[in-house]
């Protein structure tokens, strides 16, 4: 698809997302009839994308519900029972937007992306005049923080003993994240926490980089727990008590181990992606549970085909993908505000450190190779005999990239980026600069010779 992203769609709007591309996907969505929730953030040009997307949805014949400047899991949450459409770019830069669809609290999969993709390529005329829809406006932030704050209340301990900093980078997240916090009775300091769409105090995407400052106050001041989200509040960054950032995959094993270990049925599953590091599958295993992969940006399709194949007794209990987590037994969406609830309360129960203690935390590196779009068929297809053929000791899988899994538990994964002119090259290991290395070497080779 050239519309959709891993991410839905997602782009400049002088060039790619504007008014005249939301009105057009409003009205392919509305074909399929029924109740549409819209939401949108802070952007300074979503209340006009949110507006093209209403009458696109209206003059289909599909009732609108609009709930306003959101979280994106806000959105999905009142998607529930019907559709819903989300104006965000999520961590992308102010000059960009997006739309992201959802049905019954999950995002569109391929199939209904595809669809909405035909639908806005072959052109969707009006309903005529007398089936268009209507507009209400429906209050439903406050019933969202109440549920993430009730779900949270089944975890760990009261946080009444924690303070804890929250990052909301002038995003979504100073909408709910400080509040459900206070709810579950933490002290909370708030920063960066008014929404600005400009995003003036750093970049929407929470980095090692954007986040240095936060870091800091994190180490300085009496601070138990740091948390870092992006521009709508899917993501979500934690930061340890002396200002280190948490790998993304440590948050994602002390997650699933919890999960894991607290499930009720026989055989839970956590769903996680190729390039998420094998310390999940440690502690999912030492839970009594087992990991089961899905591309990038597909998580709810992973949960889907477990529940789909699953036999008595089989539930997917927790799924994520680095920096993004889906609760299950909350609902079926990314939700960084849940994470930090539920967190907040694990940790209150158990220190972040003694939770890290038992993860493996190898060097874990990802590196980005240049290859045009062109080339990435004919590279990857040659890198899924040339890889092996040049590490003979690792086992293969070739279902999502080329994974390569060493004896020693190192592993590697080169995939294409669905977004950018790139080979992704993801890496674990104790020597993980040596088997880089090696690596880009025969990637680098499959690239120049696949340019003919």
């Amino acid at each position: 698809m050239e519309l959709f992203g891993t991410a839905g769609i997602r782009g400049g709007v002088e060039e790619r997302v504007t008014p005249e591309l939301a009105l057009s996907v409003g009205r392919a969505a509305g074909q399929d009839g029924g109740e549409f929730a819209l939401g949108h953030d802070g952007r300074v040009t979503s209340p006009a994308l949110a507006d093209a997307v209403a009458s696109g949805l209206e003059s289909a014949g599909v009732q609108v519900s609009r709930i306003g400047r959101v979280p994106t899991p806000t959105l999905a949450y009142a998607s529930q029972g019907r559709r819903g459409v989300m104006v965000t770019a999520s961590h992308n830069p102010p000059t960009d937007n997006g739309l992201k669809l959802f049905v019954d609290g999950q995002e569109y999969g391929d199939e209904a992306e595809a669809t909405i993709e035909r639908r806005v390529e072959n052109g969707v005329t009006p309903s005529p005049w007398t089936e268009w829809g209507e507009t209400i406006t429906e209050d439903i932030l406050s019933a969202y923080r109440s549920a993430v704050a009730d779900y949270a209340r089944g975890f760990g301990a009261d946080p009444d003993r924690l303070t804890v900093a929250v990052d909301c980078g002038n995003g979504m997240a100073g909408a709910a994240t400080p509040q459900v916090l206070r709810a579950l009775g933490a002290d909370v300091v708030s920063t960066e926490a008014n929404v600005d769409g400009h995003f003036p105090a750093r970049e929407s995407k929470p980095t090692p980089e954007t986040l240095e400052s936060f870091s800091r106050f994190v180490a300085d001041a009496a601070v138990d727990l740091g948390i870092a989200h992006d521009g709508d509040a899917d993501r979500i960054v934690v930061v340890g008590e002396d200002g280190e950032i948490v790998h993304e995959d440590t948050v994602v094993a002390m997650l699933a181990e919890h999960y894991t270990g607290a499930a009720t049925v026989e055989d839970p599953v956590v769903v996680t992606t190729p390039n998420a590091s094998g310390r999940i599958d440690e502690r999912v295993e030492a839970a009594g549970g087992r990991v089961e992969r899905v591309r990038l940006g597909a998580l709810h399709e992973g949960i889907a085909r477990v529940r789909r194949d699953a036999m008595s007794g089989t539930d997917v209990v927790f799924a994520a993908e680095p920096w993004k987590h889906v609760h299950t037994a909350f609902g079926g969406w990314i939700d960084g505000v849940a994470s930090a609830a539920v967190l907040a309360r694990l940790v209150a129960a158990r220190g972040l450190d003694q939770r890290r203690a038992a993860i493996t935390e190898r060097p874990y590196r990802k590196v980005s190779i240049e290859c045009p779009d062109s080339r990435k068929p004919a590279a990857m297809a040659a890198l899924e005999s040339e890889l092996p053929d040049a590490f003979p000791e690792s086992e293969v899988a070739t279902e999502h990239g080329v994974r390569l899994s060493f004896p020693d538990d190192s592993w590697v994964l080169v995939r294409p980026s669905g977004t950018e002119p790139y080979v992704r090259l993801y890496a674990e290991s104790d020597d993980v600069d040596a088997l880089v290395g090696q690596v880009r070497e025969v990637v680098e080779s499959a690239v120049e010779s696949a340019g003919g």
